[in-house]
């Protein structure tokens, strides 16, 4: 987990992608590393989700690869076995933690609460994602939440809400490591292989971090 943070520390963006088509990911990978983006979050909410790891982890391996919407231990173990670096939730549920621990699988539970941020803590996850960030109270919610764990070390992943316009905002936060955001990979985007629009994008949330 140690690594997963200092990675998503350094790259401090990570895109998070809706796919419906198994071909479109490696292109989409691409298309984001060569805009200066090495991370992204393939969510489990499509049948092509695996798949579309699977074919990052061969064809792109300096792509940071992880797996978004994982509800269930057994999603889990699809999404390691697909090659994916990591793990995310939007909620947390402790036989899902505890399911990515038992493989040793980095896994970032999702929390809006004072309350799921101690339970996540006491399970050792001290790398957790602020769902829906915006919707949640935004970056004055988080800070009023650090006030009371900030002392834990816990790092955090804002995501949901977040685009070029206000992603500062929350980077300025030094507990924020990274933020995820679903704008600059759109579905209609990805499906039209707008490759040069997400690049535009990418370099576009690049310059605001």
């Amino acid at each position: 987990m140690n690594t997963l943070l200092e990675k998503l520390s350094a790259i401090r963006l990570v895109p998070v992608v809706v796919i419906n088509d198994a071909e479109k990911a490696v292109p989409l990978a691409r298309a984001l590393m060569d805009n200066d983006c090495g991370c992204m979050e393939i969510t489990f909410r499509t049948a092509a989700a695996a798949e579309a790891i699977a074919r990052i982890s061969r064809e792109v391996p300096d792509m940071l690869v992880g797996a978004g919407t994982l509800l269930t231990p057994e999603q889990v173990e699809q999404a390691r076995h697909a090659g994916a670096s990591f793990g995310v939730a939007p909620g947390f549920d402790p036989l899902v933690v505890k399911a990515a621990s038992a493989l040793g699988f980095p896994f970032v539970p999702g929390v809006s609460t004072a309350s799921e941020m101690s339970q996540a803590l006491s399970l050792g996850c001290l790398f957790q994602k602020f769902f829906p960030a915006e919707a949640a109270g935004g970056v004055k919610m988080l800070k009023s939440l650090l006030g009371a764990f900030r002392h834990t070390g816990v790092r955090i992943m804002p995501t949901g809400g977040i685009h070029a316009g206000n992603i500062g905002s929350w980077l300025e936060i030094p507990e924020v490591a990274a933020c995820g955001g679903s704008w600059i990979c759109e579905p209609s985007l990805i499906q039209s292989s707008e490759w040069e629009e997400i690049g535009r994008r990418t370099r576009e949330a690049l310059r605001a971090l």
